[in-house]
């Protein structure tokens, strides 16, 4: 019998966003990307039958999968929960901001959620917290940083994907920010700015380990007013004989170490320093656009392989 798998990613799932249209209009396309790079992937695999949610302007799915949509007035928690009773499994694409993931991860018993923990994304979603902890254990980071910053950032301590991240040169202006954002109710948090080269981390995490599965170059964009903005990324830049990919790889396990409930595609965003090699910026515990098109360039089904990896783990578990 084939394993029912349900595809949820926010955007294209329906989900409400109270942030501005225009940002919603911008983050579609890439929801819509990785929701599709799922599907295809699971699609491909002989025992999966594949579930996604979609929403009216975001009907079209791969061919050989079933869309369904959440009832008239029904909360998408409410939705997750319903069709998670009616499949085995749940690969589920959301934010970290206002604790959403974690809310989601909840919903879901653990046999049937495919990715991080509620510990591990609770405590991800907190760029600051993160970051005391990767700083705690030996990894590097920017607060490793702050004597001698120049610049410094301010973003939310929950956000993603570049927005309302704002560059500093100077460091009055930048708590002048972080203190009105947070009198506005927001939870803001400010860190020095890190020169180099802006890449992330493809991983594949289970109870026995964290595989490095790529490493990407982000395209990040600053505008005259300092403005970030993310653009996009390229997957797989740095081909194994890279004698940087043996730090990577080193670092993605430290990661793993310091945050043992991440589980299935994990992402990790770092600066790539002249001087002192990776300094990781942020965590995220789900799928993140690097998967998009990451089976073709490494000659492997990742969906498959995770969906193998989480049944190996709750296997065992239940030995």
């Amino acid at each position: 019998m084939k394993k029912r798998v349900f595809v949820y990613e926010y955007l294209s799932g329906g989900g409400p966003v109270d942030e501005d249209p225009q940002v919603a209009d911008a983050l579609m396309p890439h929801g819509l990307a990785m929701r599709d790079a799922l599907v295809t992937d699971l699609l491909r695999a002989a025992d999966c039958a594949v579930t996604a949610a979609t929403c009216p302007s975001a009907s079209t799915l791969p061919v050989g999968a079933a869309g369904v949509q959440a009832a008239a007035g029904e909360s998408a928690l409410d939705f997750v929960a319903r069709q998670s009773t009616r499949h085995d499994l749940v690969w589920l694409v959301a934010p970290e901001s206002g604790g959403l993931l974690a809310q989601f991860a909840h919903l879901v018993d653990p046999s049937r959620w495919l990715g991080c923990t509620p510990e591990a994304i609770a405590l991800t979603t907190g760029k600051r917290a993160t970051l005391l902890l990767l700083a705690a254990s030996g990894i590097a980071t920017p607060l490793g940083f702050e004597p001698d910053a120049r610049r410094w950032v301010t973003k939310p301590d929950d956000g993603a994907g570049g927005i309302a991240t704002h560059l500093h040169d100077d460091l009055s202006a930048a708590r002048d920010e972080a203190a009105q954002r947070t009198r506005a109710g927001e939870a803001v948090t400010l860190e020095p700015w890190v020169d180099g080269d802006a890449l992330s981390l493809s991983l594949a995490c289970s109870a026995r380990g964290v595989e490095l599965l790529s490493v990407n170059r982000q395209q990040i964009v600053i505008d005259a007013a300092g403005q970030l903005s993310f653009e996009g990324v390229v997957i797989d830049v740095m081909p194994t004989s890279d004698p940087r990919r043996g730090a990577l790889a080193r670092l993605a396990s430290q990661v793993g170490d310091a945050i043992p409930g991440l589980r299935g595609f994990v992402g990790i965003d770092l600066v790539w320093h002249a001087q002192h090699g990776p300094v990781v910026i942020e965590v995220n515990p789900r799928v993140t656009c690097a998967y998009v098109g990451l089976s073709e360039a490494l000659g492997r089904n990742l969906a498959t392989e995770l969906l193998a990896r989480h049944a190996e783990e709750h296997a065992d578990a239940g030995r």
